[in-house]
């Protein structure tokens, strides 16, 4: 298995920093790397990140704004995005993309898969019917035991 990782720094909605890995150690992480400004994040990805959250409960789903020049994200035009105003699970603010580029993301969204000891358990790119079907059966493999299917 490859190295863990040490650190996936972040801000809150509140600009404050974050490691993601000292926040969420020793848990399951459901990363998706994404931007409002893409629709297919938007209008399936988070839905889709939604849906794998209520699925198995014992993963942590998190969303990472990856920012891109004049493509920026902050709380107010990250939460206008669902229509309750409130975020279904925790999003934070990837400042000049440096998490996208950490992960080598092929483009958004990106999603990245966490074993509970920090390691890529896999990456994948995507929103279509291919990448939700490779992101359920690589959450089955790690922790088909929650499913309750």
């Amino acid at each position: 298995m490859t190295d863990s990782i040490a650190h996936i720094n972040v801000l809150d909605l509140d600009s404050v920093p974050v490691n993601l890995i000292d926040l969420y150690k020793d848990q399951i992480l459901l990363l998706i790397i994404y931007n409002n400004d893409c629709l297919g994040c938007t209008g399936r990805a988070i839905p889709l990140a939604y849906e794998f959250q209520q699925e198995f409960p014992s993963i942590q789903v998190v969303g990472i704004h990856a920012d891109f020049v004049g493509r920026t994200g902050d709380k107010a035009n990250i939460t206008a995005i669902f229509t309750s105003g409130e975020v279904p699970f925790p999003i934070y603010i990837d400042r000049d993309h440096q998490v996208y580029d950490q992960f080598a993301s092929e483009g958004t969204p990106q999603w990245v898969l966490l074993a509970a000891d920090g390691t890529v358990f896999r990456s994948v790119f995507g929103s279509q019917a291919n990448a939700k079907n490779r992101l359920y059966y690589a959450l089955e493999s790690l922790v088909g035991a929650d499913s309750p299917s």
